[in-house]
């Protein structure tokens, strides 16, 4: 899922990670996020990035964080 969501080309920003599509760093969502914004925002402020590639970023990054939780 991750490559139809996220891409990582050296000739695009650098490399750094951005939505497949898009030249829209992955990190923008997260400071959107993080800012207190909510993920409308973020959409409006970024119309090429659609609410499913958003919404499968954020699932993708959850599922990363489950991976490496530890059991209680």
């Amino acid at each position: 899922m991750a490559q139809m969501v996220i891409h990582r080309d050296p000739e695009i920003q650098g490399g750094v990670p951005v939505f497949v599509g898009t030249r829209v760093p992955l990190k923008n969502l997260f400071d959107t996020l993080e800012a207190g914004e909510d993920l409308e925002q973020f959409l409006e402020d970024y119309p090429s990035v659609t609410r499913e590639q958003a919404l499968a970023a954020l699932e993708l990054a959850r599922e990363a964080a489950e991976a490496r939780a530890h059991p209680a």
